[in-house]
This record gives C-alpha cells, structure tokens and sequence, in this order.
C-alpha cells in the first residue's frame, strides 16, 4: 500500500456536511480495495459519479493463447511492434495466466475517453516517453523508467508528450504491493528497503472540472468492454484523502542491493502481489569478493516462469538481445547465463543494464498476437 496523503479541499471529519456554494452537499465516494479492510481513499465530487445516461457493449477482451503449448525458452522483439492510437484500447497481449496479463503497447494519440479497469490492478513501466496521467485524484505526471501503479477502479486517461511513448503493461487480478519484507508491521518502509516514501509520487495537481454534457467511460470488468456515458466530467473531485490512489515509482530511484557474491533475483523485487513478483534489475557494482562470478548460476525454479523485458540493450547475462526484448524462461526448465557470459563477467566492477522482471508462480501461456514477434531460434542460443 502506499501512504496517506490529501489533495484538494476536504472537511476536518468524515462523513458530515461539506456543502458547494449553491449549498448542494458535495457528493462523497469511497474507493477503496478488500471490501472495507483494504486501503482507501475518500474523494469529494462536484456530482454523484453514479449518473449514467447510457450504456452499451464494446467488445469482450478474452485472451486466446497460441495452439503450440510445448516447453522452450521464448524471445520476443517487442520493439517491432506497430504504433497504435490509444494507450488503452490498442493494447497488444504477450503472455497470460489467471494470475496476470503482460501487454505491450506504442500509443501515439491522446485519449479523449476516459478508462475504468474494474477487474485488475496495473503496474505500468513507461519504457519510453514522458506524459500526464490524468485521474480523479489528480494528475500524475511521469517519464521514461516510471513504474505507474493504479489501483482497480480509478477512473484515468494519458496525456502524451512529444516524444514517442512505449508502455509495458502488467494486470494482476490480486491486488498491488510493496514486498512485505521491506514493510514494518503499520506499513512503512524499512532502513534495508531499496527505495522508501520519498521516492513514491502520487498527483500532485488537482484540477476540478464541473462540466455537464456526454463524457465517454470505458470500463472492463467480467473479460468484456462497457461503454459508459456520463452526464459530467469525471474529474469533478475538490478533494480526497487517503492511502488508495494512483502513484509513480521511478525505476532510477531503486537503489541496488549488493554483496561480495552474487545476490539472488529477490534482492530486486519492487512489487508483489498474490501469484507473481515484480523485479527492478538497474545499474549497480558487481559483486566485490576476489574470486566472485558475477553472472548468475544455472537454476530451476520449478515453481516459477521467469520474464524479463529488457529497457536497454545491455544484460550481464545475456547475448542477442536488445531494447525491447522480451525473454520467457519456463519453470519446467534449468536456465542460465549464456555460453562465455559467466567468464565473461569475472573481474568486471559493474553493469549499466535496466530491465524488468515478472516471476509467476502459475505457468503463463503466449497470447496469439505475440507470435509474429518471437525469435524462433533462441531455444539454441545456448549452444556454442
């Protein structure tokens, strides 16, 4: 969970009267996670956000998974991907369980609707690009190496900016969280986490727009696409608090953990949820005791699939891959450090590669869109 925070105008207590100048009660709303033992927030609007001028199906968002379903190491270019308009409605599937859905996506238009994941939480890794993302919490601006966390049920759209925008998709049906080993038992970070409160951004600007007309609401939940039409703006909020609401954690801003040996992969975990991890591999020095390898050892992590998008073209213990790779290691099966990258690595003091990792504890299959971007020879990258 992230920590409490406020934005905005709101009374000293809960739930008493807050009137607007024409002496309409504002309306509260409650948004939070786990029934009401989770994390929330409480946002003050202009107008109730129940009012619904109409309604109608979009589309249903069921993944279809690719008819080969054999064991092998996968390699995806990602970066041959084709522009798309909308960060939201032209997503791309890669890879699935019933745990978490990978997307990838390169939009190049601002959305003018808004967008409600009723149904998963969302880590988004902007691999590429700076913008706004626009919430009834506020807006949040981010960059290149920001991780966006939104929490199921908030209302938001993007804002581009001028330069081509790259986004790394993961929905986890459980919700999201700091890795419990990093949290005291009242929920702050601890002195030996990689990153503490200061680094976590969330809005930082409200804007209240109390506008009336028809304002377009996608929402997804039961696997399918509800359009929704409002009868005002969504972001009529004056102001909220809490500890449920969208935020940023730069990549850059996770501080490595080193050691004389090699640190295994949890020594690089950012989030969890319930069925899967999420690693930050950054630049960082290489492990310090005179006859250390600094690759990493062959393992079977035989309850684990082991993704890793590569955000630069440079990884300790890999060969052939670039900006924008992807790479899937199924736990069926022992995987390592290419041929020569173990020696390769002996003596060297540091390492400049950026990636992000994504452990599953369910198998994932590849969605059948993901296919025209694989590699299909990397399975024998390993021999010599």
């Amino acid at each position: 969970m992230s920590y409490y925070t406020s934005l905005g105008t709101i009374p000293a207590k809960r739930h008493t009267v807050f009137r607007q100048e024409t002496g309409e009660l504002f309306h509260e709303h409650l948004m939070g996670a786990l029934g009401f033992s989770g994390s929330s927030s409480l946002l003050y609007h202009t107008h109730a956000p129940t009012r619904v001028l109409a309604h109608r199906k979009l589309a249903n968002v069921l993944q279809t998974a690719e008819p080969d379903a054999s064991v092998r190491m996968r390699h995806f270019h990602l970066g041959e991907l084709p522009l798309a308009s909308s960060a939201v409605m032209n997503r791309t599937p890669i890879l699935f369980n019933q745990d978490v859905t990978v997307w990838m996506v390169r939009p190049i238009d601002d959305d003018e609707s808004f967008f409600r994941n009723g149904q998963a939480d969302e880590i988004v890794y902007v691999s590429r690009g700076p913008g706004v993302l626009e919430s009834e919490f506020g807006s949040l601006k981010f960059r290149e190496g920001d991780y966006l966390v939104i929490p199921r049920g908030v209302l938001h759209r993007y804002r581009l900016g001028p330069e081509p925008t790259e986004l790394l998709i993961f929905e986890s049906v459980s919700p999201i969280r700091f890795p419990q080993r990093y949290l005291t038992g009242e929920g702050q970070l601890m002195e030996h986490a990689p990153f503490c409160e200061r680094d976590v951004r969330p809005p930082d600007e409200l804007i209240t727009h109390d506008e009336q007309g028809e304002f377009r609401l996608i929402v997804k939940q039961n696997d399918c696409l509800t359009e929704m039409i409002l009868d005002h703006h969504p972001f009529d909020v004056v102001g909220w608090d809490g500890c449920h609401y969208p935020y940023a954690l730069s990549i850059h801003d996770f501080e490595p953990i080193t050691g004389s040996l090699h640190q295994p992969p949890p020594v690089h975990q950012t989030f969890q949820a319930d069925q899967f991890v999420v690693c930050s591999f950054v630049p960082r020095l290489f492990d310090y005791h005179p006859q250390a390898v600094p690759a990493p050892y062959n393992h079977s992590n035989t309850y684990s699939d082991e993704v890793i998008y590569y955000a630069n073209d440079e990884f300790m213990s890999r060969k052939g891959i670039a900006y924008g790779s992807l790479t899937l290691h199924p736990g069926g099966l022992p995987h390592g450090p290419h041929p020569g990258r173990a020696e390769e690595s002996i003596g060297k003091k540091s390492t400049s590669e950026l990636a992000v990792m994504i452990d599953t504890f369910r198998p994932l299959r590849v969605a059948q869109p993901a296919h025209p971007l694989e590699d299909a020879d990397y399975f024998r990258s390993w021999i010599q």
